[in-house]
Parts: structure tokens; sequence; C-alpha cells
């Protein structure tokens, strides 16, 4: 992964979103002093079930502060787009537009876009309408921020000034990665992140919380690292712009 840069947005649909996929590398980026700021398009309100989304929603992004806060990051944003119906379109672009102009980092990430997860030679689990319209946003995103006649509104009425400094685009979750982040450093914190997303996991599964969440962040981890010199890795498809 690129490591000259000092600021990061990470732009997903969900709260557990990031800790599923690329918390442990963030854990050792803010370590190392860099800056990442937490953008949700949902506050995961249709996540549980049994929990109506009036209730859920700021149990839910309760848990996701104080997951985020384990990985260092202290700067988390709610677009309040509904869970599981949002859209793919200018409203979804423009408000993750204006949250780059705001932070202006140099490194986005987001998660997978595609409509499969895994699956290289075809097949995979089918991906969600959210992630899938989450993840294409934040790339076109990417481009509109710069654009000062995308979105003027975002001047006019905000004062956001277009940032043309985004370098790069990392996507995590991909079946085609093209760069890895050592996971090793902070996979003990991104355990301990995802478990503070207790009532998520606890209607997600009856296994032990601790025992399944070792489980699936320490295999993912271990995959990577077959590619990555056989170290612990988070692996990105990386899109320089």
């Amino acid at each position: 992964m690129p490591t000259d840069w000092r600021r990061a947005l990470a732009v997903v649909a969900h709260p557990d979103d990031l800790e599923y996929g690329c918390a442990a590398a963030i854990a050792d980026w803010t370590d190392g002093g860099r800056e990442v700021v937490y953008l949700l398009a949902t506050r995961g309100e249709a996540g549980i079930d049994s929990v109506a989304p009036a209730e859920c929603a700021p149990l839910r992004e309760a848990e996701q502060r104080a997951s985020a806060a384990v990985v260092g990051v202290s700067a988390v944003e709610f677009l309040d787009h509904r869970d599981g119906v949002v859209e793919y379109g200018l409203g979804l672009r423009r408000d993750i537009a204006a949250a780059i102009r705001r932070h202006r980092p140099e490194l986005v990430i987001t998660l997978n876009h595609r409509d499969t997860w895994g699956g290289e030679q075809g097949g995979g689990y089918w991906n969600t309408p959210d992630h899938k319209a989450v993840g294409r946003a934040t790339l076109d995103a990417a481009a509109d921020a710069g654009n000062r006649w995308i979105f003027p509104e975002l001047i006019s009425e905000q004062g956001l000034e277009p940032w043309d400094g985004v370098r790069w685009v990392a996507v995590a979750g991909t079946s085609t990665p093209t760069h890895a982040a050592d996971a090793g450093p902070g996979l003990e914190r991104s355990i301990l992140s995802l478990l503070e997303h207790k009532a998520y996991i606890a209607a997600l599964t009856d296994q032990d919380p601790e025992e399944y969440v070792r489980t699936f962040l320490t295999g993912n981890a271990e995959r990577v690292a077959a590619r990555y010199d056989g170290r612990p890795a988070v692996a990105f498809e990386v899109f320089p712009r």
C-alpha cells in the first residue's frame, strides 16, 4: 500500500463494514500518526431483525463510535441514507463528494462495489445493494470532489471548495487485490474493534463472540498472507488518480 499520505477518509454503507474488512490496517496507520475519518452512509438500522429501526439506529451508531475508537479513529460521521435501500445516484455522490471536500484526504477507502464477494473465476456470494451503491459512488465522488462544475452548490451553499488531492481509492473486500497492508501490528485491536458491535454479533451468530470474531479476522489475514511474504495482511484493490 502507498504510505506517503497523512489523511484518509473511509466510506462504507453500514456500521461493522470496516471492522470486517480493514480495521487492522487502520489501527497500524493511526499508530503511525495518520488521520483516518469514517463516513457511513447509513446507521445500520435495518441490520437486526429483532430490533426495530428507531431503536436499532442509535444502538448501532454507539457501537460504531466505540469500535472506531479502539483503532484510533475519533471522527465518525453518518449520512442518514436508509439502510438496505441505499440508491446509487447524484444525491449519494454529492454527499460523499462533500465529505471529501471537508476532510481533504489523499487516500479514500471503500468496500467491494462489485456484484459478488470472492469468486475470482465467477460465482461467489452475492453482494448487497448498499455495498455496491456506496462503493461505486465513492469511486465516482473522488473525481467529483475535484471538479468545481460538478455539484457547484457545494461551493455556493456549503462553502466547500474543490479538493483534487485524492491520490488513491482503495477498495477492501475485492477478489482482485493489487496491494496489501500489514495486518500484524493492528490485528489484535481489529478483533477488539469488531467485538464492540455486541448487539449485531449477538444477533448474527450463536457462536461465542470472541471465537467467531477471532476466527473470521485471523482467517482473512492469513489467506492474504499467502500472497504477502507469509505475513498477515489486509488486501486492497487500489485505483490511482
